[in-house]
């Protein structure tokens, strides 16, 4: 059997530093992009619009066509502005939220342009996907949309959001230790095929930064560590077809999470809690897990939220349901049973969990 070709897309422009968005114009001048249309997501005109328009606006080769205040990620709401977009469209920027970009990406998506990505937070590897999260008759739903031509990232930004998303971006972060485990795990029982250089930029995206010395999270070269792992695991991603290398049995727990609950966490802190409870059930790096954790105060900032053990102990067992064609850990009826009683005799998770 001839094993197919897999070509993929890689940024083009990848900027992440300190006064990013008072130079956008110059890095879409420099790609050759000359007509745009930009979507801010809300509240994010008012705190960087004029920034980042000036700068679009100051370079006569390029052009401004629209701008949109858009946080709806409703599929039957976007389509229609999706074709009504001006024809002579060179590209499409994204600039806030998870929701914001999600639209901007799919809206690209629709209409074959480049799509640059613009987070104003990185509490999860979305900004870098080509996956996004759309509501489909009112469900949550990942849908493929494609890699982004652009990543700009504003370190000062980052480190002035609210310290919750960066915990949640260290959360996604750890949770690819886990997430190439299953993986492998899958491909030993033939339940897949792993892409070993997916799997190596994976692991590559969380080793970087957990032995990274630092003495707070919000330091600069942190920060810009916190971006690059994230990136590289969306790259992962593409590379492989699909979000494996990224997303195992961990993910799993928190999208049932997602569905049990009426006001889930943010998905990095779910994802982070699920990771080092699947980590102990694995028995593979716990204790690199649990010391990361441990040490940037991510445990410290769950224990403040009231998650219940007994949510996890039901997303435990919705959780194979939601992806019944992949054969983690957590499909495992025995490896469901042992997380539960983790949940219960841990230590940390008797601690972080009510």
């Amino acid at each position: 059997m001839r094993t197919a070709i897999h070509r993929i897309e890689i940024p083009t422009i990848m900027e992440v530093d300190s006064n990013r968005l008072s130079h956008v114009g110059s890095y879409l001048e420099r790609a050759g992009i000359a007509q745009v249309v930009v979507f801010f997501g809300d509240g994010i005109r008012a705190l960087f619009g004029e920034t980042i328009l000036t700068s679009i606006h100051n370079k006569p080769s390029l052009k401004l066509l629209d701008t949109f205040d858009y946080d709806d990620i409703h599929l039957e709401k976007l389509m229609p502005l999706a074709f009504t977009l001006p024809k002579n469209t060179d590209a499409i920027i994204g600039i806030g939220g998870g929701k914001v970009l999600d639209t901007a990406k799919y809206i690209a998506f629709l209409n074959n342009l480049p799509f640059i990505s613009i987070p104003t937070s990185t509490s999860n590897d979305g900004f870098s996907s080509s996956g996004c999260s759309l509501l489909i008759d009112g469900r949550r739903t990942s849908v493929q949309a494609a890699m982004p031509f652009g990543i700009i990232v504003d370190l000062d930004v980052i480190k002035n959001a609210p310290k919750k998303f960066i915990f949640s971006g260290l959360g996604d972060i750890v949770s690819k230790i886990t997430a190439i485990y299953d993986w492998y795990y899958e491909e030993q029982n033939h339940a897949a095929r792993v892409d070993d250089f997916a799997a190596m930029l994976a692991r590559k995206s969380v080793n970087s930064i957990v032995r990274m010395p630092y003495t707070d999270i919000t330091e600069r070269y942190f920060l810009k560590e916190i971006v690059d792992s994230l990136t590289m695991s969306g790259i992962a991603m593409e590379i492989a077809g699909s979000s494996a290398p990224a997303s195992g049995s961990e993910h799993l727990i928190s999208h049932a999470l997602d569905k049990l609950l009426d006001t889930p966490q943010l998905h990095g802190i779910q994802v982070g809690v699920a990771t080092y409870l699947m980590s102990l059930v694995q028995k593979h790096r716990f204790e690199r897990i649990e010391k990361f954790l441990g040490d940037t105060g991510f445990f410290s900032y769950v224990e403040t939220l009231g998650m219940k053990a007994e949510d996890f102990e039901a997303a435990i067992d919705l959780a194979p349901s939601i992806k019944p064609s992949r054969h983690t850990f957590i499909h495992i009826e025995e490896n469901r049973l042992l997380a539960k009683k983790l949940l219960r005799e841990n230590e940390i998770l008797k601690r972080i969990l009510k």
